[in-house]
């Protein structure tokens, strides 16, 4: 069985993800330095927080090159949750510091709730529509609820790169895909049934990765 190795660059709650992952039947562990991500053989990369926080930690820890590497030399599937959805993008509005760049996509803040009438962030439950055929979300199940919390959201160059959207005040990414990646906006590890049924998903995902 392959271990997913979930990143621990001081910006996310650890601990849930690998409990999640340990209910959804993987084996998974922390790690923390380049070495360790590029001997992993699978990646969650959680995150909550501002952009450049979230960047500049991975930069700082030469974690930012180990997992350019994985990615783009060894196809390692890789999961970003929430901030780290955002990491896999060129930017955010929200920094100045560039992001890994995995995806042709910038993450924008909502618009002002003067304008919309609606509070940001963007807190609590919500309802995914599936746009497109993926490995990690059902497209046959409606009415699949996850937890979200983010003042910014993903614009993506890329239309087939979208596999998920939401409505909030209109619409925007909830999750995007391509190769051997995956970016969730919301948080499974805090999304119940449909959180656990997405991280069993991943797992098989993982395993059937070469």
């Amino acid at each position: 069985m392959k271990i997913i190795s979930v990143l621990d660059y001081g910006c996310g709650n650890i601990r849930s993800v690998i409990r999640m992952l340990e209910k959804a039947g993987a084996s998974a562990n922390r790690v923390s330095t380049p070495e360790e991500v590029r001997e992993a053989q699978a990646l969650v990369l959680p995150g909550v927080g501002a952009f450049d926080h979230g960047m500049g930690a991975l930069m700082e820890r030469g974690l930012d090159r180990a997992l350019n590497d994985a990615v783009n030399n060894h196809a390692v599937p890789v999961l970003g949750i929430c901030l780290g959805m955002q990491l896999m993008c060129r930017g955010s509005e929200e920094g100045r510091l560039p992001g890994l760049g995995w995806f042709d996509a910038q993450a924008t803040r909502f618009p002002d709730p003067g304008l919309t009438r609606l509070p940001v962030p963007h807190m609590g439950w919500n309802t995914l529509r599936i746009t497109k055929q993926n490995a990690l979300l059902s497209a046959d199940e409606s009415d699949q609820r996850f937890y979200f919390v983010h003042s910014y959201r993903i614009q993506c160059n890329d239309p087939g790169d979208v596999v998920a959207t939401c409505e909030y005040g209109d619409d925007f990414v909830a999750a995007f895909s391509k190769a051997n990646l995956f970016g969730a906006q919301f948080h499974p590890e805090k999304s119940h049934r449909f959180g656990l049924a997405m991280m069993r998903r991943f797992v098989e995902w993982v395993h059937a990765a070469a």
